[in-house]
């Protein structure tokens, strides 16, 4: 395929933020109510040495994770929403989104960034929920669509993070051509035979799932991560009969074909390298 040709031009690093997540000394997870040191919790991962519960982490915690020395290049910083349609729920979208934007120090729900995984050359986006739910806009849409541009650029493989409660209801018919676009830049990275491997974490759900969360040529999820489309509280009420057990979980997503694989985090850097060293070949 040659998308694994290294490159002669250096990739250069930026430090990632450091994250105290959560919050305090201990942390309590919510599903054993084990509770842990807030270093222990990190040091692990963020998941619960009892019951491997997948904690929530933010973007740049998997950029840590996955890229060698836990630095990448983040590129295409700048980009932020614009609001087109005037819009005003409880508060005005502009302010909410500064209002977001000041809590997290983030742009937007994503970001992209391009480094090394295991001496292999990588673009990463990864996804936000602690941006207005992840919720997908056209900012999210534009990243994305950069971050195919980079990986064509650089003749590398693709890697999306997603964890999204799915289009911004903020940015109406905006948000949900994103969806489109989105996949029409993925057929552009498989029509120049570099491979795209998709991340599902909890939640994946609307436009996301419906888009390009579910195009990767390899289909990964944490383990018991939400996958859906509608949530189940809405298919429950809408089919008006209870769901089987474990319904859109990652386990029943994977039984029902739409997965190809459910990695826990501790070894999803290393199931990565196997699979990019699989496309290469």
């Amino acid at each position: 395929m040659g998308w694994f040709k290294r490159q002669k031009e250096g990739i250069s690093t930026s430090t990632s933020e450091k994250k105290e997540t959560p919050e305090g000394l201990w942390y309590q997870c919510p599903k054993c109510r084990t509770v842990a040191s807030s270093e222990d919790h990190k040091e692990n991962l963020w998941v619960c040495t009892t019951c491997a519960h997948h904690e929530r982490i933010a973007a740049k915690d998997y950029f840590e994770i996955l890229f060698d020395s836990k630095k990448g290049t983040e590129f295409a910083r700048g980009i932020e929403s614009g609001d087109p349609l005037k819009f005003e729920d409880t508060k005005k979208y502009t302010d909410r989104i500064k209002s977001v934007q000041d809590k997290t120090g983030m742009k937007d729900a994503i970001r992209v960034a391009y480094g090394k995984l295991n001496d292999e050359q990588i673009v990463i986006a990864a996804m936000d929920f602690g941006f207005i739910g992840g919720s997908m806009g056209s900012v999210v849409g534009e990243k994305i669509a950069r971050a195919v541009d980079k990986a064509i650029e650089l003749n590398v493989p693709l890697i999306i993070i997603s964890k999204s409660g799915g289009a911004r209801m903020m940015e109406a018919g905006l948000s949900l051509m994103q969806m489109a676009k989105t996949s029409a830049k993925l057929n552009q990275l498989s029509e120049a035979g570099l491979p795209f491997f998709s991340i599902l974490t909890d939640p994946t759900t609307g436009g996301v799932t419906a888009s390009f969360a579910m195009l990767g040529d390899i289909n990964i999820a944490e383990p018991d991560a939400l996958i859906a489309f509608a949530g189940p509280r809405v298919v429950k009420e809408t089919i008006g009969r209870d769901l089987p057990d474990g319904f859109q979980k990652s386990e029943f997503v994977l039984e029902h074909g739409f997965l190809d694989l459910i990695v826990e985090r501790k070894n999803l850097k290393q199931k990565l390298s196997e699979l990019m060293l699989m496309f290469k070949n």
